[in-house]
């Protein structure tokens, strides 16, 4: 088995793979609802009557996470939220949370996580519901938000250039496949980072994109893919990476295990973006101007699969003809949901 096939095999059958392709299982059981984006979206959408948008984000936490590192829990489930709402051009108004535990002390650790997210990113907790009798911790975060022009999973088009933008002023968390580029961070600089995908889309330089969420760049491309019926190809010596990553030519065994851990990191503060060839370098610069590395990584292409490259190798990843991968567009013009 090539290098190659060898990190998409381990794409394919790792965690952030599996746990994403749960939603398939619910997608269809949702009845259709008057919303403005279908199933499959970062965030549930409505009609503000003014125009523009309301935003609904949630997001549950696992349970092991929780237990291993409750303040982080907390912290996390704001931030993952507050990352959702961006990821449509939304502004984030106000966070609420639903949380169990067995004693005082992880329930304080998760609120803790929670309000001291809230005070960096300047969004208040505004809310939520408290049970200390459950047998273990558990979380949920969801956020309420505004946007004026949406950035949508289901806007891709063929032709477009994919950006990946995220945050390398970082490091890992523990031994966790989570990018920490946000809790030693200036709180306005947080602030302002999340602010420019709103104006991105305000200025209509991009109405295309998601958030990278647990399935790593590839496997929420593959999300945004589904969404928009569309294909891809990608080159991953392309993808922004830390400074200490090993060199993509590099076949070892801990080169390989270092580099499916980008690919299927979490990161604090990650987008893929798919934008119109004509705005693509301008983009580039506005997440550069901020310091946020941002690097066209491949191109949207007619079909259903999402090919990768790495030198003069290519290889399918995954082929949504063959197998969806969310079950997007399961039902008629279905509920807006969050993926």
């Amino acid at each position: 088995m090539s290098h190659l096939e060898q990190l998409a095999l381990g794409l394919r059958t790792g965690r952030g793979f599996r746990h994403k392709r749960d939603i398939a299982s619910v997608l269809p059981r949702i009845a259709p609802g008057a919303t403005t984006v279908p199933n499959g979206d970062d965030c549930a959408v409505l009609p503000d009557g003014h125009g523009g948008h309301l935003l609904f984000a949630i997001e549950g936490l696992m349970q092991d996470f929780v237990k291993a590192m409750p303040w982080f829990a907390g912290y996390s489930g704001v931030m993952v939220n507050l990352s959702d709402i961006a990821a449509m051009g939304g502004r984030a108004l106000a966070v609420v949370d639903a949380l169990w535990a067995a004693e005082e002390d992880t329930a304080g650790q998760l609120v803790a996580g929670m309000r001291d997210a809230c005070e960096r990113y300047g969004v208040p907790l505004v809310g939520g519901h408290t049970n200390l009798q459950s047998r273990s911790g558990q979380l949920a975060v969801a956020v309420m938000g505004r946007a004026n022009r949406l950035i949508s999973s289901f806007a891709a088009r063929e032709g477009d250039r994919l950006l990946m933008a995220v945050d390398l002023r970082g490091t890992w968390q523990a031994d966790r496949p989570f990018w920490n580029a946000s809790t030693d961070a200036p709180p306005q600089r947080l602030r302002d980072d999340l602010a420019l995908l709103p104006l991105l889309a305000e200025a209509g330089l991009c109405d295309a994109g998601k958030d990278i969420s647990m399935a790593g760049v590839l496997g929420t491309l593959l999300m945004l893919l589904e969404c928009s019926g569309v294909g891809a190809r990608v080159d991953l010596a392309k993808l922004p990476r830390p400074h200490a990553a090993p060199s993509w030519l590099d076949d070892s065994g801990d080169a390989i295990a270092s580099q499916l851990r980008w690919l299927s990191a979490f990161p604090s503060y990650g987008f893929v973006l798919s934008v119109r060839e004509a705005n693509a370098q301008a983009v580039m610069r506005r997440f550069e101007a901020r310091g946020i590395a941002c690097a066209d990584i491949g191109t949207v292409v007619p079909g259903t699969r999402l090919d990768v490259q790495l030198g003069a190798e290519c290889t399918p990843l995954w082929d949504l003809a063959e197998q969806p991968f969310i079950g997007a567009g399961a039902a008629p013009a279905p509920l807006g949901h969050a993926a």
